[in-house]
């Protein structure tokens, strides 16, 4: 019996790995939501963020594939990944590279572009979508489910938001 559910509950964490953007299944957060503006106001808007936002825009539908980055399917990182190139910005494969990499933002100064970085356990980078205004990010968030819009006030998004980051703009990498 012990045995049975050992190897049950190491498949469902290999199903649960093969089907979403991070490392490890999600687990609860008892930290409170960090803060993030409802708006931007337009003059903080920059034109190679609103370019990051146009591309990824215009992906919302295309198929979520586990380690995709192309328009045949993209997992979380590799979205980022494809749309940056697209804007002539090169970032990292994946989330937590970028994470990494990335320009530090504060959450309280998110503008359309930047990226948003969440993790299950709030220690591992294991998902990432591009902030598009008002509350809002794309991302690819996991098998079964395409490339879509999220609130970062949802229930789940703001227990797991851990950061903010850029790739473009003045002293940017």
């Amino acid at each position: 019996m012990r045995v049975m559910r050992a190897r049950s509950a190491c498949l469902a964490a290999v199903a649960l790995l093969a089907a979403g953007c991070g490392d490890l299944p999600p687990r609860p957060a008892p930290a409170a939501p960090p803060t993030v503006p409802p708006t931007v106001s337009p003059g903080a808007q920059s034109e190679a963020g609103v370019a990051i936002v146009r591309v990824a825009a215009s992906l919302v539908g295309t198929r979520y594939q586990f380690g995709g980055a192309d328009e045949a399917g993209f997992d979380c990182s590799g979205l980022v990944l494809y749309v940056h190139e697209r804007v002539g910005l090169g970032v990292p494969r994946t989330a937590a590279a970028q994470q990494r990499a990335a320009l530090a933002v504060p959450l309280t100064q998110l503008q359309p572009g930047d990226l948003v970085f969440f993790s299950s356990d709030r220690q591992l980078i294991d998902h990432v979508g591009i902030y598009s205004g008002f509350g809002r990010f794309i991302h690819a968030p996991h098998a079964g489910v395409a490339v879509s819009y999220a609130e970062l006030a949802s229930a789940y998004y703001a227990r797991h938001l851990v950061s903010a980051g850029r790739f473009w703009g003045a002293g940017t990498p």
